[in-house]
């Protein structure tokens, strides 16, 4: 009996996605709650799942179709007979040339690998080859990462020995090429939400610097013991975490959203981080952490991190935030004006620390310096308001005792 696969409720507000990629093909055997689809929707990748155990029947629609909620997608045989492999049950050949099948999914025996849009963008940019790189993501996937390491350990190769044979020299003055690759419906929504944020909102930026002797001192002192009782290492976020709820306590307008002729506070602060995902930049939600100390929110960060890379995320896990932190220096960002997550009205920017001369009690000191920007709606916020809010954050990193007392 055929069994028809739907597209599953994909969140709050959420009526359709794009076909990612299909993870299995007609013939396939597929377990009850196996994935056999990849969706991409307006902010996460989600799998559907086979209803039953069986074998895949037909596939309705193609990678790249936007299909809503509630389509079938494929069909099912429950209980049937996967099909064979062996020559036996191959077609009777025909006099002229038979279409290329579809791809496969990866597998040990025939080499091939299932890669995502952004996975196969990368392979082509850098010139690897995929059936030699391990994959870390779910189910031993490729991810943009995996080929990137892949292109860098490709490069710092020793070069060959003299007996290999020398290359053919690269052509010059040939034939330019360009590629034109569709953008994913992730990317589509990450332009339209970024130029809806410049259109509507009132868009200004105030910066600052922070010296970041006492938390890399802090750090430092405890970090061996932090990494013994709470098994997660002690980094930069939990600090400016913790410094952002004392900053958005004393300003709460900077906590809040403006909804149609209404502004809308905030007695909570649930901070959207910024992470890297293959499929583009992602803003999972750190829940109530006002209420949560270090050792939590270092947790949090972790796993959203790592569910990013893997493309776990739901989207439950980015649904709401009243703040956001993004964090470019972790790719050498020097200075940034970082754009709001709309409805929030601000978002905090932190940049790279640079050992750079300062001005203290009249002497010039070499310190750690991070340039820190705080960009705002300032249709909601005054300048007073955003300039006072990032001074708070100034203070709890230069003296972070402020975070244990609550000034």
């Amino acid at each position: 009996m055929a069994t028809d696969i739907t597209v599953p409720q994909l969140g709050e507000s959420v009526t359709e996605g794009t076909i990612g990629e299909w993870l299995k093909q007609p013939g396939d055997a597929v377990a009850l709650d196996e994935p056999i689809a990849s969706l991409e929707t307006d902010k996460v990748a989600v799998e559907v799942p086979s209803p039953v155990a069986g074998v895949i029947a037909e596939l309705k629609a193609e990678v790249g179709d936007t299909v809503e909620v509630g389509a079938v997608i494929a069909t099912v045989e429950e209980g049937g007979t996967p099909a064979a492999k062996s020559e036996s049950s191959a077609p009777a050949p025909s006099p002229s040339p038979a279409p290329a099948p579809a791809p496969a999914p990866a597998s040990e025996d025939d080499g091939s690998v299932t890669m995502s849009p952004a996975v196969r963008r990368a392979v082509l940019e850098h010139g690897v080859d995929p059936t030699t790189i391990k994959g870390t993501g779910k189910d031993g996937r490729l991810t943009k990462e995996d080929v990137v390491a892949a292109a860098k350990a490709k490069t710092a190769a020793p070069a060959p020995s003299e007996s290999a044979p020398a290359p053919a020299p690269a052509a010059t003055g040939g034939a330019r090429r360009e590629e034109r690759v569709k953008m994913t419906r992730m990317r589509q929504t990450i332009a339209k939400r970024l130029k809806g944020a410049q259109d509507n909102a009132a868009l200004l930026t105030t910066f600052n610097d922070v010296d970041m002797s006492a938390v890399i001192e802090a750090r430092t002192k405890y970090k061996d013991l932090f990494a013994k009782k709470h098994d997660i290492r002690l980094g930069f976020m939990g600090f400016f975490a913790k410094a952002a709820c004392l900053a958005l306590k004393d300003v709460p307008a900077v906590n809040a959203y403006i909804e149609g002729d209404e502004i809308v506070y905030h007695d909570y602060v649930d901070i959207s981080v910024a992470v890297s995902a293959p499929n583009g930049l992602v803003v999972p939600v750190i829940r109530d952490c006002q209420d949560k100390g270090f050792a939590q929110i270092e947790k949090d960060i972790a796993d959203f991190g790592k569910r990013a890379k893997e493309g776990t995320l739901t989207m439950d896990d980015m649904k709401g935030g009243t703040f956001t932190i993004s964090n470019g220096g972790v790719f050498g960002s020097l200075m940034s004006t970082p754009i709001i997550n709309p409805p929030q009205s601000a978002v905090l920017g932190l940049h790279r620390i640079e050992d750079r001369p300062v001005a203290v009690n009249g002497q010039v000191v070499i310190r750690p310096m991070m340039y820190i920007a705080l960009s705002y709606d300032h249709r909601l916020i005054d300048g007073r308001e955003a300039v006072t809010a990032l001074k708070i954050i100034k203070e709890a990193i230069e003296d972070p005792t402020r975070m244990l007392i609550d000034l």
